[in-house]
């Protein structure tokens, strides 16, 4: 599969255009040296280069910051350039055009070989950073995660994280109330995000360590502390402080679909953010996989350890978006945000991901009303399958 080059010019004319506010069209747009020029709508560009199907509509590119695996590859098993690539490649086929791989609580061995790999996989298009999920996590909390490697960083593991501190917009997922304020601090110093997950925690805990720069919740109700009536724990801290981004996984199965509603309500488009947590079976047929040395099992889309535990999450991207609509009542343009806009912002990348407009990064997706995605272009880069098949369907 070619590719065309990023230092030409591109013009994409789609039938409707989300440009990161409002859908509008029918229009076209202009990409040089990766970034868009120009966008002009209600005018049909005959001379497009890339003239997208008739029902077709361009957004920007979703962003994942969730993303263990997929393709048969589990970040943990293959903590290497040709892993990520894997796995980016497969979730860019469902619009994923921004993610950071995802690696779960392991041993400080398996940190230190994605640490040594991560400066060539940052060269990946679509990689952003990375997501390190533990290990310093709650065991009471812990999920599918394995007990026997959740621990207080020591000076090896802190050494080893603090290297994703300049590769990317990498965060750590942490429980608050097992470190000391000190770590938070020091973490947040090297330049990563930090998300409170697998937490225990209160929401008095919580609201400390937002305090001290604590900025996302990993997986919100899941694997944490829930609201109660004297007790708000980590899920009601998540709801009710507007400094907090959130990300959910919205399949249906990890959350109610009265409580995505409520969380929507409570958080709205500017601060949940849609994940997939996918595994290694996202694009595949694959029913079975090994997590660690235990067989996980998909059936009715559910991923389940032996023990009947929520074992991350068979989704991709745009399937997300998808049940958004469906599940929370809500419109196209609030999903496309969540998948979008709201996680570049936590990213610290409002000002180049996330919208189309002039100066943005030429990051997209092309779907139809059906979510079948028909085209992506990172930096303005496009395979010319995808560009073909786009041009002929049109």
């Amino acid at each position: 599969m070619g590719d065309c080059s990023s230092s030409d010019v591109l013009t994409i004319a789609a039938p409707q255009i989300f440009d990161g506010i409002a859908m509008r069209g029918p229009g076209a747009i202009r990409i040089s040296k990766g970034r868009i020029e120009s966008i002009a709508f209600g005018t049909s560009e005959p001379r497009a280069s890339i003239q997208l199907p008739r029902d077709a509509i361009l957004a920007p590119g979703f962003i994942d910051i969730q993303v263990n695996g997929g393709g048969g590859v589990l970040l943990n098993d293959q903590p290497t350039e040709a892993g990520v690539r894997r796995i980016v490649a497969v979730h860019r086929k469902a619009g994923t055009t921004g993610c950071l791989p995802t690696l779960i609580t392991d041993r400080s061995e398996i940190i230190e070989r994605l640490a040594a790999a991560a400066e060539a996989c940052l060269k990946i298009p679509g990689v952003l950073g990375f997501h390190l999920e533990g290990p310093a996590l709650n065991r009471s909390r812990k999920g599918i995660h394995p007990e026997a490697e959740i621990r207080v960083p020591n000076g090896r593991d802190l050494a080893a994280i603090k290297r994703f501190g300049n590769r990317g917009r990498s965060i750590v997922t942490l429980a608050p109330e097992c470190v000391p304020a000190s770590m938070i601090d020091a973490l947040i110093g090297a330049g990563l995000r930090i998300a409170a997950g697998h937490s225990d925690s209160t929401a008095a805990d919580i609201g400390r360590a937002v305090d001290r720069g604590v900025s996302g919740v990993t997986h919100l109700f899941n694997a944490m502390s829930q609201l109660n009536a004297r007790e708000p724990g980590l899920v009601g801290a998540a709801l009710g402080d507007d400094r907090l981004f959130a990300g959910i996984i919205c399949d249906g199965i990890h959350v109610d679909p009265l409580s995505l509603r409520v969380a929507f309500r409570c958080k709205g488009r500017d601060r949940l953010m849609l994940i997939t947590d996918a595994m290694p079976s996202a694009g595949t047929n694959d029913q079975k996989f090994m997590l660690q040395g235990r067989q996980i099992t998909l059936r009715d889309n559910r991923l389940t350890g032996p023990d009947g535990t929520l074992a991350g999450a068979h989704l991709t991207m745009i399937e997300a978006v998808r049940n958004a609509v469906a599940l929370l009542d809500i419109s196209l343009v609030d999903a496309l945000i969540m998948a979008s806009r709201t996680s570049a912002a936590f990213l610290g990348l409002e000002s180049e991901l996330g919208r189309i407009s002039p100066g943005y990064r030429a990051d997209l997706v092309a779907f139809t009303p059906d979510f079948e995605v028909v085209g992506t272009w990172i930096g303005g880069v496009g395979s010319i399958d995808e560009a073909s098949e786009a041009s002929r369907r049109g």
